[in-house]
This record gives C-alpha cells, structure tokens and sequence, in this order.
C-alpha cells in the first residue's frame, strides 16, 4: 500500500510541475504550452516508475533516462525546425523548456521530489527573465 501511495505521489508531482511550466509557456503564447509540458513531465516519470518497479532486478534503469532524453531531443530539434525561419532561427527556448521538463519528470519519477521541485523552480525563474532584444 504504502509503495502504491508513493508511485501515485510520483506521477501527481510530475504532472503538477509540468503543468506549472506548461502554464507559463502558455501564457507566453509558445506553441508546447500546458498540455505539452503536464504530458511529457508525467510521461517521463511514468517511464521511470514503470523501469525501478516494473522490472525489479533485472533491468537497468539508467537507460530509461537516456532513452527519454533521447526521445525529448527528438522532439525538441522539430520545434526549431519548424521553427526556423531564414536566418533567424526561433523555438530553442521552447526545446529547452520540453528538455527540463522530462528531466523534471524523471527526477520526480525517481523519488527525488526536492530536486524535481527545486529545478522546476529555476526553470519557471529562467523563463520569467526577459529577453535582451539586440
């Protein structure tokens, strides 16, 4: 029961943190906004919950982390491909934010909340600082 309680914390902080960050994207009228952010937090964490307790002792479960953030740079190098317009190339920010987002999410799904919370913190502080126009 209590194994059960803290998979299902895992999970709601995952999503609860991408959606606070997707919100913020959203606000800023970006294209990967809160549903993007909530989805992919909580499917990292699922990921990472399904490989340490799925799987007890017989997989390694470093290589779910890699194949997220594999998966995620996939994702992310299409938002600046579409993004790319002549020689002013826009949607890095938005990779980036899809990028901490899936580590935010494998953190929380590895049971490490403070660390989830403290970048999910940092990352919301980054994205509230304005942009220096040159």
């Amino acid at each position: 029961m209590l194994l059960e309680l803290d998979i299902v914390l895992r999970l709601l902080l995952a999503a609860a943190l991408g959606t606070v960050i997707g919100f913020q994207r959203e606000r800023a009228k970006k294209a990967a906004g809160l549903r993007t952010h909530t989805l992919i937090s909580l499917g990292a964490a699922l990921f990472t919950v399904v490989s340490i307790f799925g799987f007890p002792g017989t997989a390694d479960v470093s290589r779910v982390a890699a194949g997220v953030v594999t998966g995620i740079g996939f994702i992310g190098a299409g938002v600046i491909i579409h993004g790319t317009r002549g020689e002013r190339v826009v949607g890095l920010t938005t990779a980036a934010s899809i990028w901490i987002t899936a580590a935010i999410g494998l953190a929380a799904g590895a049971g490490l909340y403070i660390m989830a919370v403290v970048a999910a913190i940092l990352t919301l502080v980054v994205l509230r600082i304005p942009k220096v126009k040159g």
